[in-house]
C-alpha cells in the first residue's frame, strides 16, 4: 500500500537492516547459492549456447526504472507503410540455463525474484540475472526476438518469435525517457513508443480492459532511518508497459492456436471485490459516481495523488489470478475461459524470464511453434507442475511485500500508542464482528481492529485509537475509540 512520504521516527538504520534479516530467515530466504550452482553459472556464462540469425543491426534500447540491472527487454519501433513495426527482444534464459541442471532445480524452487527494502534475491544468480544474461548496451547477448507488425491503429497483423544474436545500443530510464518527450528532444524511437503505446491503450479501453497505474511502493534509506512513499507512473511507464503487454498477448493466441502453452489467466472480480473497493474509496475521499464503471473510474485517478495512490495499491486485489498449463496432444486442454480479466483478452507472461520462472517456458512453446519444431519435451514435462509452483512463489512474493511493509508501518507508528485516528471499516469479521481492517486517511494504512463489545459498522466512519505498534513482531493494531 503507497503512502505519502513519511520519515520513520526514532529509527536507526542498523536496527531495520537486523529486522529486515530477520524476516528474511523466518521467511526461510536465502541470497546463498551452493558450489554447484555457482559453478554452473560460471560455465553458463563463458560458453552460451548462441543463435545464428544475426539481428545486431537493430538500434535496440532498453527503458527501465533507474539503477536497474535485471534487463531483460530491449525495443526498436520503426514505421512500416501506415502501420509500425516492432521487434522486442528478450533475454534468452534457455540459452544459459540446461533443463534439470543446478541452476535450472534452483529457479524451479524459487519461481521468482523477491525484492526487499534493502536487498533483492533473484531468481537466477547475479553472474547471469545481472551479467552475462542481461541486455546490457554494447554487449553481444543472445536473445528470443519478437517481430509485431502493426496495422494502423495498432492492431497485430503479424507476430513471429525466433532466436537471435542482438546488441543494445541505448539504456534508458523512466524519468529521463519522460523528460526528454516533455521537453520535444526525444528521438524518433521514443516518439513512436509513445504513439504505438496510445495506440495500444486505446483498444485496451475499446476492448473493455484496464492497466492499473499502480505506484511503485518504496521504502528507502533516509538519514536515520527509512521513509516509506510511492512514485507514481510516468504516461511512459503505460507505453511501454503496453509492448509487454502486446507481446503477452500475441503469445497467448500463438500457444492457444497450438494447443500447447502456459497462460495467466485472471476470472472476472466478484461482487464483493468491488463492494469493498467502495469502501476503501470512502475513507480516502476518492470520488466514485454512481454508475460509473470500475475501468472508467481507474482511467479518472491521479497516481500521483497520495489518496489515489492508496486506492489503486488496493485495487491490485482484484488481480489475483493464476496460470492455466494445457498441452491437448496429452489430454490437457486449454482453459474454457482463457481470458484475462483486467485485460479482456488471452495473456502470457513472457516478457521477464529474469525474474519470473514461467516466462522461459510460454518463450520455448512460442519459439518451437513459430520455428515449425516439435515443443521440446523438457517443457511438455514441465508444464503441469507450473501452475502450482507460480501460485506458490506469487505467495510468497505477496508475503514479502506485505510483511515489508508491516515491518516499516509499525515503525512509522511506533511511540503513537493511544493517539486517535480517523478511518472506515473496510472488511468485517464473519466470525467475528467485533474484528475487522479500517482504512485509515491519515497515515493512509489499513491495519486490523479488535473490539470487544460492538460490531464495526462495515463501510461507516470510525474513530480508532493505536492500541499497538511493534515493529518486532511487525504488528499494529487498532481498537474502537
Amino acid at each position: 500500500m503507497p503512502r505519502p512520504e513519511l520519515t520513520v521516527r526514532a529509527f536507526d538504520s542498523a536496527r531495520i537492516s537486523i529486522e529486515l534479516a530477520e524476516l528474511r530467515a523466518a521467511l526461510r530466504l536465502s541470497a546463498g547459492w551452493s558450489a554447484e550452482v555457482l559453478a554452473e553459472t560460471e560455465r553458463a556464462a563463458a560458453v552460451p549456447r548462441l543463435p545464428e540469425f544475426d539481428a545486431t543491426d537493430l538500434d535496440l534500447f532498453t527503458l527501465d526504472p533507474p539503477g536497474s540491472r535485471d534487463l531483460d527487454q530491449a525495443v526498436h519501433l520503426v514505421r512500416r507503410g501506415s502501420g509500425y513495426r516492432v521487434h522486442y527482444a528478450i533475454a534468452d534464459v534457455a540459452a544459459f540455463v540446461s533443463p534439470g541442471g543446478a541452476i535450472d532445480a534452483g529457479a524451479r524452487r524459487w519461481t521468482r525474484t523477491r525484492y526487499f527494502p534493502d536487498t533483492r534475491l533473484p531468481l537466477y544468480p547475479l553472474r547471469l540475472s545481472e551479467g552475462a544474461a542481461a541486455l546490457f548496451p554494447g554487449e553481444l547477448r543472445p536473445a528470443l526476438l519478437w517481430q509485431l507488425d502493426l496495422d494502423p491503429d495498432g492492431g497485430v497483423l503479424l507476430a513471429d518469435l525466433r532466436r537471435a544474436m542482438v546488441r543494445s545500443r541505448r539504456r534508458l530510464d523512466y524519468e529521463s525517457a519522460q523528460r526528454r518527450l516533455d521537453s520535444g528532444t526525444a528521438d524518433g524511437q521514443l516518439e513512436l513508443l509513445a504513439e504505438v503505446g496510445r495506440l495500444r491503450q486505446a483498444r485496451e479501453e475499446a476492448r473493455g480492459g484496464v492497466s492499473l497505474p499502480v505506484p511503485e511502493h518504496r521504502v528507502e534509506p533516509v538519514d536515520g532511518g527509512y521513509r516509506l512513499g510511492h512514485r507514481a507512473p510516468r504516461p511512459v511507464d503505460g507505453w511501454n508497459a503496453q509492448l509487454s503487454l502486446l507481446t503477452g498477448m500475441a503469445a497467448a493466441e500463438i500457444m492457444l492456436d497450438a494447443g500447447i502453452g502456459l497462460l495467466r489467466t485472471l476470472p472476472d472480480a466478484p461482487e464483493s471485490g468491488y463492494a469493498r473497493l467502495r469502501r476503501v474509496a470512502r475513507a480516502l475521499d476518492v470520488d466514485w459516481p454512481a454508475g460509473t464503471g470500475y475501468p472508467r473510474l481507474i482511467r479518472s485517478l491521479d497516481p500521483g495523488r497520495a489518496t489515489d495512490a492508496a486506492f489503486l495499491r488496493e485495487c491490485t486485489g482484484l488481480l489475483r489470478g493464476g496460470y492455466h498449463a494445457f498441452d491437448a496432444a496429452r489430454g490437457a486442454q486449454p482453459p474454457a475461459a482463457p481470458g484475462h480479466a483486467a485485460l479482456a483478452a488471452p495473456y502470457a507472461h513472457c516478457t521477464a524470464p529474469l525474474r519470473r520462472l514461467a516466462d522461459r517456458y510460454a518463450l520455448e512453446v512460442c519459439a518451437a511453434v513459430t520455428g515449425g519444431t516439435d515443443v521440446p519435451e523438457w517443457v511438455r514435462e514441465a508444464l503441469p507442475a507450473l501452475p502450482e509452483l507460480m501460485a506458490s512463489g506469487d505467495r510468497g512474493a505477496r508475503a514479502v511485500e506485505r510483511a515489508c511493509a508491516d515491518l516499516v508501518v509499525a515503525e512509522l507508528l511506533r511511540g503513537r500508542e493511544g493517539e486517535e485516528f480517523d478511518g472506515v471499516v473496510i472488511e468485517a469479521d464473519e466470525c467475528r464482528p467485533v474484528d475487522g481492517l479500517v482504512q485509515l486517511r491519515e497515515p493512509a494504512v489499513v491495519a486490523r481492529c479488535e473490539g470487544d463489545e460492538l460490531p464495526l459498522p462495515l463501510g461507516e466512519p470510525v474513530r480508532v485509537r493505536l492500541a499497538k505498534a511493534d515493529p518486532a513482531t511487525r504488528t499494529v493494531r487498532f481498537a474502537p475509540a
